[in-house]
């Protein structure tokens, strides 16, 4: 409806329809086309274009406050979900004022596309130093993550995806949301062909989107992965990995300081499929090799760094070893992000992530993300469209958002972490500060080894009992009391109370939660403001 009010503001009458053509996976780019049919076109009145529908100068202007927006964000968008072909070549065009003259005369001109470049794996080892637009096309995507010319991770999380090309194809910088929950066939005999894998389209919403491939095409640049999936939540990416890939009867590995809900689903839902687990030490190696020896394991999963002790595995290792042994590798490292650690450059096999955390950076959003070889995610893809748990491409957007400033957020919360770590470990009222960027962590040489930078989050118990922790908590003026991790906004919380409260004093101490924990999320605020806030607070207990 938005197009078609807006050609009556303009006398231009025309009728937009798509022409799905993309992969009934990951999309890839083939070189779609979207085909638009316009009043006083010479012909059939259909014109094939390789990039954007350029409108006449005074076109905006002519609209209503209202009418823009319908045809900003939402409009065109959805209009144009599907349209996709890659069994045309793509055609050459003019470009910059020869495009507005000819759109204005009601020809549609379209500009050249830039091919992308082949994928790099992105071994980089520096750490790097949206919403819509009137102007929208599709084009399916091809495997390509990382351009060449884009050497830090910093520049990889503002362009993969997007700068060389995207499934969306847009003269807007930032990518439009894709709000659509089917896509449509224009004939049956199209969609025979696309059941029968001659034809590559996307199909229902479930399945994926435009918008949400933009994002995993930008995870997979900063990983160095093949492909990566999206999903509703971090559990949602865990959970969905663990049945995808642990046969009924089969045996994981994990380790002793994780997310206790994690731990929950490994200990009550696994189990009801036959489903056993081994559980060491992350420092654990020759628990690990008993472990490898006496069970057919099929996965290995732990989070590097832990929660909430931030306790580190060898990844290189472990790998090794679970790879002579038939075993896939699983390392979260949300603690970590990409920026941070590079889990498959060091031989892991999946690295999942709640994007949530850094990754959406933002406290805004809540996602999650699995990356590594075709193979393995199309697995976990594969059951993921019947459980369902699918990304809204709104979340999608604000991931996309969200790790444009990763690498900045990322750079102040390691030095963040890094100089309060170093501050209440000196603190007579701080009792032990388990942080890995210090020298008094149990795993700091593993750290340093498979590290480039140590994260914003720092746990520390208060020198007290639960009342004079809850005081110190209490008496903080800039955190916020909740749970998460991650955001600009710094966050504190006693996982004694936040996450363990349901169970006795004695059952937490089994899991090492004392009743003097805190876990401190440290966001981008000024340093020595953080410092000032954490000080007072100790002070006054």
């Amino acid at each position: 409806m938005a197009l078609s009010s807006c050609a009556s503001r303009v006398s231009l009458p025309f009728e937009c329809r798509s022409d799905p053509d993309f992969s009934g996976g990951i999309p890839r780019r083939d070189g779609g086309r979207f085909f638009c049919k316009l009043g006083g076109v010479s012909g059939n009145g259909t014109i094939g274009m390789s990039l954007i529908l350029r409108f006449p100068p005074n076109f905006v202007r002519q609209l209503s406050n209202k009418a823009r927006r319908n045809c900003s964000n939402i409009g065109v968008a959805q209009i144009v979900a599907a349209s996709w072909s890659n069994n045309q070549p793509i055609s050459s065009a003019a470009a910059g004022g020869k495009a507005v003259d000819a759109a204005a005369s009601s020809s549609a001109v379209s500009a050249p596309i830039v091919a992308g470049e082949d994928v790099v794996n992105n071994n980089d080892k520096d750490l790097g130093s949206s919403n819509g637009s009137p102007l929208v096309q599709f084009e399916a995507l091809e495997n390509v993550h990382k351009p060449s010319f884009l050497k830090s991770d910093g520049s990889v999380a503002i362009h993969a995806g997007e700068r060389l090309g995207r499934g969306i194809v847009t003269d807007a910088i930032t990518t439009p949301v894709v709000n659509t929950s089917a896509y449509f066939f224009k004939k049956t005999g199209e969609l025979i062909d696309f059941k029968e894998k001659r034809h590559t389209s996307f199909e229902y919403g479930r399945y994926g989107n435009p918008t949400t491939v933009v994002a995993e095409e930008k995870i997979s640049a900063l990983e160095g992965a093949e492909s990566t999936l999206l999903l509703a939540s971090g559990m949602c990416a865990s959970t969905v990995m663990m049945l995808a890939l642990v046969p009924a009867g089969g045996h994981i590995i994990t380790t002793t300081d994780c997310y206790r809900k994690t731990r929950i689903f490994i200990e009550t839902v696994l189990p009801k499929m036959g489903i056993t687990a081994t559980v060491i030490d992350p420092a654990d190696i020759a628990g690990l090799e008993a472990a490898l020896d006496n069970h057919k394991v099929s996965l290995f999963f732990t989070e590097s760094p832990t929660n909430p002790f931030l306790r580190c595995v060898d990844i290189e290792l472990v790998s090794k070893l679970c790879r002579a042994k038939g075993a896939i590798v699983c390392i979260d490292g949300t603690f970590a992000t990409p920026l941070n650690q590079k889990a498959l450059a060091l031989g892991a096999d999946i690295v999942l992530h709640s994007a949530t955390k850094y990754i959406g950076g933002h406290n805004d959003v809540l996602a999650g993300c699995v990356s590594g070889s075709t193979e393995i995610i199309s697995q976990i893809r594969n059951l993921h469209h019947v459980l369902g748990g699918a990304l809204n491409p709104n979340a999608a957007y604000l991931i996309i958002r969200g790790m444009k400033t990763l690498h900045l957020r990322i750079q102040q919360q390691n030095s963040t972490a890094q100089r309060m770590a170093e501050v209440l470990e000196a603190h007579p009222k701080v009792k032990h500060v388990y942080y890995p960027g210090l020298q008094s962590h149990p795993e700091h040489h593993i750290a340093k080894k498979q590290m480039l930078g140590f994260g914003g989050v720092v746990s520390f118990e208060v020198d007290g009992d639960i009342t004079t922790t809850i005081k110190f908590v209490d008496g903080l003026k800039i955190p916020y009391i909740a749970p998460s991790f991650g955001g600009c906004e710094s966050i504190v919380d006693q996982p004694a109370i936040m996450s363990y409260w349901d169970l006795s004093q004695s059952e937490r101490a089994k899991y090492g939660i004392m009743d003097n924990l805190v876990r401190f999320s440290f966001g981008v605020e000024d340093f020595e403001d953080l410092k000032a806030d954490v000080l007072q607070a100790l002070e006054a207990i």
